[in-house]
């Protein structure tokens, strides 16, 4: 069996971080790279990267090119790339995605439907 590697965030390299005491609801709209450590609910919509922290907890549906999940999410993701879901996660909603990735202990209750890039953007 191959071991799964997941890409590690630096966050250096990201312009926005919403830090963990941070809460926020509504409909939240950005074009560059985010990672969430505290807590969201609404939705979500992104043509760049989104990483929700281990800590994090995001009640929302996402639409975004990338989403890495280490922490709580309770939602659909739409991603026309790539979708991480790591060991410490636990995500509730369907998951579309052109490449899917989950390590070895995420917890994922809901249906993982990949397609092709050219697929992905249709959505």
């Amino acid at each position: 069996m191959t071991d799964v590697h997941l890409s590690v965030v630096d966050e250096d390299t990201l312009d926005t971080i919403l830090a963990a005491d941070v809460e926020f609801s509504g409909a939240m709209v950005f074009k560059e790279p985010m990672m969430i450590k505290g807590r969201v609910s609404g939705s979500i919509v992104t043509e760049s990267d989104l990483h929700i922290d281990e800590h994090a907890v995001v009640e929302a549906d996402v639409k975004a090119r990338n989403v890495t999940v280490r922490g709580t999410l309770k939602g659909d993701i739409s991603a026309t790339g790539r979708v991480e879901l790591f060991a410490t996660c636990r995500v509730d909603g369907d998951v579309t995605a052109a490449e899917v990735t989950m390590e070895p202990g995420c917890r994922f209750n809901g249906i993982c439907s990949m397609i092709g890039p050219a697929d992905a953007t249709r959505n």
